[in-house]
């Protein structure tokens, strides 16, 4: 670990100047950014934004430029030591077809040090998950029980999830994120979640990061949001003097009306202008990304 970066006790990642090309277009371009510890973390940005590649960093799968602390370790150097106390699960909707519960099990056993084949074994106590049952012949909903049997079996310090939910309908989806948030979390483990359907894992954040072209454009605290962040909804005699003070984004509504998001607005300037509330995170993604509201 060089003495370029100063590692704070209380984060578990801490990121400076992240740089990562592939061929001419820059996946990180100078990314900074700290995950303090027992958070549960959402780094949300459209396809091609640089998620995948911040994680790959994290998880020292990938060379790159900068300095980077993961559990104040180096990935570059030292990923063997760190990924004792890392858990890492993609899309769970690609399991081998022919793979076993039984050998699912055995593969994670095998492979992570803190995995607890009992407690995996107790969170399919009850289910239709039978040791000898193959992923084919699972329907989505057991494919979910399963990955989370094997998440929640694993004493990791730090989990991350890239887009773990691609490709199940919405029930199983909010189970997931659901009997993540209740059986698994805990103060003494971070999660970071990388997704581009921002609603899903909303309720559940306690941060949020917004990434784009490599930069992280938005780095808050979910409970912050209501303080930085406000819509305001405009009679169309008072949105000239709305607009001088610098909104984010507008959108026009019916009946001359106008939404507009401000950024760091004192709220006694907003009085007066209109009905006022905190945006929700889709719509401040939206906005932080393509200037407009789709």
């Amino acid at each position: 670990m060089t003495n370029a970066i100063h590692i704070d006790p209380g984060h578990i990642v801490t990121a400076r100047g992240l740089r990562k090309a592939y061929r001419s277009k820059l996946a990180l371009n100078d990314t900074t950014f700290d995950i303090p510890a027992g958070r549960i973390v959402g780094l949300i940005g459209p396809n091609g934004a640089g998620k995948t590649t911040a994680l790959k960093a994290i998880l020292g799968l990938i060379a790159f430029d900068g300095e980077l602390s993961v559990l104040g370790r180096d990935p570059r150097t030292q990923r063997d030591e760190l990924m004792r106390d890392v858990c890492f699960i993609a899309d769970v909707a690609v399991l081998p077809r022919w793979l076993k519960v039984r050998e699912a099990i055995d593969f994670v056993a095998g492979v992570h040090p803190r995995f607890d084949r009992a407690k995996c074994e107790r969170f399919l106590h009850g289910t239709l998950l039978k040791p000898d049952l193959r992923v084919r012949e699972m329907s989505k909903g057991m494919i979910v029980q399963l990955h989370l049997a094997l998440v929640m079996a694993i004493d990791a310090r730090l989990l991350v999830l890239d887009e773990p939910t691609l490709g199940l309908d919405i029930l199983y989806r909010k189970q997931f994120y659901q009997r993540l948030l209740e059986d698994y979390f805990d103060e003494n483990k971070t999660i970071v979640i990388t997704t581009h359907q921002v609603e899903e894992i909303e309720h559940i954040l306690t941060d949020v990061m917004f990434i784009r072209d490599g930069k992280i454009v938005l780095d808050c605290p979910m409970e912050n949001l209501g303080e930085r962040f406000t819509e305001v909804l405009i009679d169309h005699d008072k949105a000239e003097h709305a607009r001088s003070l610098g909104p984010l984004d507008e959108r026009a509504l019916p009946f001359g009306k106008t939404v507009m998001l401000f950024d760091g607005v004192n709220a006694a300037q907003l009085t007066g202008l209109g009905e006022t509330r905190t945006p929700g995170l889709a719509d401040l993604f939206v906005a932080t990304m393509k200037g407009t509201y789709a």
